[in-house]
């Protein structure tokens, strides 16, 4: 404390005075900068002097002479008889800090005051989410730093890779003991400048640690999972085994793997790999693999180059149109390589088209029939699909315009019809006879329908010369027109025998008797030859006289013979 007098006191002070004027410092305290926890000492030294020795701190007394109880970091240091006042603080404070005398009470003297500036180095600087700061891939980074406590306020610089980034924000705030200053310092890194598992360091100084203090932050770019689908073996035949493999990088880590193909879940596959034989239906349903994390989920998919024969992916249809018109067929099919397209008409080697699409143009009623979507995939198969053309025209007629039948015998004539739409009517015309179905006199129509077409027969009961002389005509109606057949019947003999026929006992019984009578009249005419040259010797050689009248005998006995086995054999 100061010690002060009161005015009764005045001659005391005017003695100390007097005393007072030869006391001389020697050595006085000066200002001082020191480092927080560093120690300190402020010189005094004062000569002729051996009263009272006060250290004062901000007008405060500290303690008198070496007696510094009060302050236990405080020592008074010195050879005392020579006047040494030293004043040691040990470890010094922020509270240190200050303005100090030394004053030398009983001789009324103090020396100058002396500043002592304690400095106080930054806490450990601190990055805020340190020591890894996660965020999402692609998103910018900021970084904070604060470097607390410190006298005077700390610098704060950010460096990455040695290289010190510019850019970063500060801000300074003075604590309530108004000495010491916080730092808070602010790094925005846009996205394309971050890259995962970069350091980035916070260094804070001051005066007091001018080498500065350090904070390291490491960058974790998280991310959904990068993922790639390999298929092995590719190429591959249908029916083969094939490897999908689904590999992964995801931060943070993957928490399970998902597979389907074409939409559909596989239950039977929960790792980073799935082994299956593959059919037709990879080439054009893809696999997926679904990889999730924390983060969320990455699904890719992957076809499989499947080798496989023609599969029909569009149905061809039979169409019915009218003539004239065109037809147009369609079909289309699948296969893998790639396959080649061939329309043809059944039973017929022409090739019409190669495209998915066969255009007949004006139909005519012979373009009708069976037509061949076939497909060829090289080395692997070949598929196709018929359809029918059938084409709205008049009816047509084929029949043989020459028929046979057996006199006598119940006759048959028959009429074959093609016709789309089917015939309205078919009628059988002869003579002024017209009939298109039923039964009139020995004459009987009756139509049956086949997969080809209808046939009209026209039945006769017993066949009659003049039936061999009628024209018959078979005639068929639609309503897109008609057709008429001319068919004559001819008798069934001799020389009308066709390789393939049958003999019906009639038949067989006139052959005989034909055969017969060509053989007895052979033997007659070598008989009446013998015979005549019998008679004609004996009658010469006998009586040559009646050469004539015996010649005339012999050639009707050769008549009579003759007229009585001709007679028989034939009547």
């Amino acid at each position: 404390m100061i010690y002060n007098c009161d005015l009764p006191c005045s001659f005391f002070l005017s003695l100390l005075s007097v005393l007072g004027s030869s006391v001389v410092f020697i050595q006085q305290p000066h200002d001082l900068v020191v480092v927080a926890g560093q120690p300190v000492t402020l010189p005094c030294s004062i000569t002729g002097y051996h009263g009272m020795v006060l250290w004062v701190k901000d007008g405060l007394a500290l303690g008198v002479n070496r007696d510094m109880s009060g302050y236990p970091r405080y020592d008074v240091i010195g050879d005392h008889s020579k006047g040494e006042y030293h004043l040691l603080i040990q470890r010094t404070e922020l509270t240190d800090d200050g303005s100090f005398e030394c004053q030398a009470i009983q001789a009324a003297t103090r020396s100058r005051p002396a500043r002592l500036t304690v400095l106080v180095p930054p806490d450990d600087p601190v990055i805020i989410g340190a020591p890894v700061v996660s965020l999402r891939a692609g998103d910018s980074l900021n970084l904070t730093c604060h470097a607390d406590n410190a006298k005077p306020a700390a610098s704060i610089i950010w460096i990455r890779n040695g290289e010190v980034l510019n850019g970063a924000a500060y801000t300074k705030t003075l604590l309530r003991d108004g000495r010491r200053e916080s730092t808070v310092s602010t790094l925005h890194i846009s996205a394309l400048n971050i890259e995962s598992g970069q350091q980035i360091t916070c260094r804070a100084s001051n005066k007091a640690a001018p080498n500065g203090k350090e904070a390291t932050v490491t960058i974790d770019i998280q991310h959904f999972p990068l993922v790639n689908l390999s298929v092995e073996p590719q190429p591959v035949l249908e029916g083969n085994l094939v490897k999908f493999h689904c590999a992964a990088k995801a931060n943070p880590p993957v928490t399970h793997y998902r597979w389907a193909k074409g939409g559909n879940m596989i239950t039977d596959a929960t790792g980073d790999t799935y082994e299956v034989l593959v059919d037709h239906s990879f080439f054009t349903e893809p696999v997926s693999c679904e990889v999730t994390n924390a983060l969320g989920s990455t699904n890719i998919s992957r076809n499989v180059d499947v080798y496989f024969g023609p599969r029909l992916a569009a149905e061809p249809q039979s169409h019915q149109v009218d003539r004239g018109s065109d037809a147009v067929f369609s079909c289309a099919w699948t296969g893998n390589p790639s396959l080649t397209i061939v329309w043809m008409k059944r039973g017929h080697g022409v090739v019409l088209s190669n495209e998915n699409t066969l255009t007949l143009k004006g139909v005519r009623q012979e373009d009708a029939g069976k037509y061949v979507c076939r497909a060829v995939v090289p080395r692997v198969g070949v598929g196709e699909k018929e359809v029918t053309l059938t084409v709205n025209g008049p009816p047509t007629i084929s029949s043989t315009q020459t028929q046979q039948a057996l006199y006598g015998e119940k006759g048959q004539i028959k009429c074959f019809i093609r016709s789309t739409p089917p015939p309205d009517r078919i009628a059988w015309s002869w003579k002024e006879t017209v009939l298109e179905s039923g039964t009139s006199g020995r004459y009987t129509v009756e139509t049956v329908s086949t997969e080809d077409g209808v046939i009209s027969t026209l039945t006769m009961s017993n066949i009659v010369p003049t039936d061999f002389q009628t024209i018959y005509n078979c005639t068929a109606w639609n309503s897109f027109g008609s057709d008429t057949e001319i068919i004559r019947l001819k008798e069934q003999g001799n020389n009308q025998f066709t390789p393939g026929s049958v003999f019906s006992s009639g038949s067989l019984r006139l052959a005989v008797i034909i055969g017969v009578a060509v053989g007895a009249f052979l033997a007659l005419i070598v008989l009446i030859g013998t015979l005549g040259a019998f008679c004609c010797t004996r009658i010469i050689i006998i009586n040559v006289e009646n050469t004539c009248a015996s010649l005339i005998f012999c050639l009707l006995s050769i008549y009579c013979i003759h007229h009585c086995i001709y007679k028989d054999l034939f009547f």
